[in-house]
């Protein structure tokens, strides 16, 4: 790890290969905590290659216990780490999208550099954490939803996770989280927190065979925040999208600010799920589903996926979804 170190301070990348195996052996518990506090804090020094990103997706994947669905399911998430700490949208729009009728594999964490991350969410509501497969397709069968907390998937990470709780900052996990879903979904909406990592992500799915969209808020959101435009990425090319061409309005970072705890998350959550959510918050979740579902069905247009996204919200048919979640 010594000459590893050294040779990332000096600004030398890593090959495909010996990312691999770095990530490999860090999850093996190789190195001590000092060496891997000090591997996981370089690449927020410096930024990372295709090749380096590509090499440790890789190896979680290898690692992972994996989790095969029939339907073609959907991941809707962001890396986090883009310091905005807004509400919960990308789990708010997962179960949006799963209300509109694309079943969801929700791949997702304790927030690390967040208040509240999905799981801490979910974990909030009673939800049951579990790696069973026939249980996580019954979720799917009842809700169109299931949820994968990470952990359980990726158990040669434990001996990171203790540190990357200590450290408190995004490291280059934010950046891998959305890349290892253990169900290998064919369809996928990922917001990254820059707008390199936007074009490193496209790169890498454009030679994958999945239906997907990356986007990132030119103001910093790992999320589509409506508070500017956004631009993504997708199977046909790119593009900058406003708003307006949602036919949703321009909003400001409080109105999509989250809470500082756990509770006061968990309280937005809800009141955006049970029609109490303000105008903004809504707007907000409806922009994320939305370009999931038109990820999905591009050939219907922005304006299709808007609506399908707003009736799926504002009929209950995403509370209804949730509560089939949380009470099998």
């Amino acid at each position: 790890m010594k000459q590893i170190l050294n040779e990332l301070i000096d600004n030398r990348s890593l090959s495909k290969e010996t990312a691999h195996s770095v990530l490999v052996e860090l999850a093996s518990g190789k190195y001590n905590m000092s060496q891997t506090a000090a591997f996981m804090t370089v690449y927020m020094m410096r930024s990372i290659t295709v090749d380096e990103l590509q090499g440790f997706r890789d190896a979680m994947l290898e690692l992972c216990v994996p989790a095969h669905f029939e339907q073609p399911v959907m991941d809707v998430c962001g890396t986090g780490g883009d310091g905005k700490n807004t509400m919960n949208l990308s789990t708010l729009s997962s179960f949006v999208v799963a209300a509109a009728g694309q079943p969801v594999a929700k791949h997702g964490n304790y927030g690390v550099s967040s208040a509240c991350g999905s799981s801490n969410l979910l974990e909030y509501f009673g939800y049951k954490f579990t790696n069973d497969i026939d249980e996580l397709k019954r979720s799917l069968d009842r809700a169109n939803i299931c949820f994968m907390h990470a952990p359980l998937f990726h158990p040669a990470m434990k001996n990171v996770a203790p540190i990357r709780k200590d450290l408190g900052v995004k490291t280059f996990f934010n950046m891998l989280g959305p890349m290892v879903n253990p169900s290998f979904p064919k369809r996928q909406l990922v917001g990254v927190f820059s707008l390199e990592l936007a074009r490193q992500y496209g790169y890498l799915y454009q030679n994958t065979d999945k239906d997907f969209l990356i986007l990132h808020s030119l103001d910093g959101y790992d999320e589509v925040s409506l508070t500017g435009a956004f631009k993504f990425y997708f199977n046909e090319g790119e593009r900058i999208a406003t708003p307006g061409e949602l036919g949703l309005p321009v909003i400001n970072y409080e109105d999509i600010k989250g809470g500082s705890t756990v509770q006061e998350s968990a309280e937005l959550f809800m009141n955006v799920l049970e029609g109490n959510g303000t105008k903004e918050q809504d707007a907000a979740v409806i922009a994320n589903a939305s370009m999931a579902l038109y990820c999905v069905n591009r050939n219907e247009g922005i304006s299709k996926a808007v609506a399908t996204a707003t009736h799926a919200l504002k009929s209950g048919n995403a509370l209804a979804s949730f509560k089939k979640l949380m009470n099998p």
